[in-house]
């Protein structure tokens, strides 16, 4: 047995690669990628969001989230916009193309859950928890080394 099959962080990789090719499988038809999905997703529930409030929720930064939305726009899925109120807020919304794109990409949850095991809600909600608690203590570690390396190189 190799030693990455006892890792905890080659486990998470390998699911990690393993629900984006899921995804990539199922979203293929419509020619859309996970990130791509995922900002589609985000539009249909909670209306429309700035580049920042994209980002945050999907932790990504404007460098990497700005090119997807372009080529967003340019398939005619959103459209961007800048704020009256400060010209530096640029917001995203969905286009007609964008709004009805949500019932043909209605059943790509319950797929993903299906190829993934996931049984029910209750286990779908322990996962998604163990997941987030699992992330937190991760950044927060993170976090915590980067000031400690900081201050070593510093000394």
């Amino acid at each position: 047995m190799p030693v990455t099959d006892e890792m905890v962080c080659f486990s998470l990789y390998s699911a990690a690669r393993a629900t984006t090719q899921a995804y990539r499988a199922v979203l293929a038809p419509w020619g859309l990628t996970y990130p791509q999905y995922l900002v589609l997703a985000l539009l249909w529930n909670e209306g429309e969001q700035t580049i920042g409030a994209l980002g945050d929720a999907m932790q990504l930064d404007s460098g990497t989230l700005s090119p997807l939305v372009r080529r967003m726009e340019q398939a005619d899925l959103v459209t961007k916009a800048r704020s009256a109120a400060d010209e530096r807020v640029v917001t995203v919304q969905l286009t007609e193309r964008g709004h009805a794109l949500r019932a043909d990409l209605a059943t790509v949850p319950a797929r993903i859950a299906e190829f993934s095991g996931i049984r029910d809600d209750e286990h779908r909600r322990r996962l998604i928890a163990e997941l987030h608690e699992l992330t937190a203590l991760l950044q927060q570690s993170t976090s915590s080394a980067v000031g400690a390396t900081r201050s070593a190189v510093g000394s």
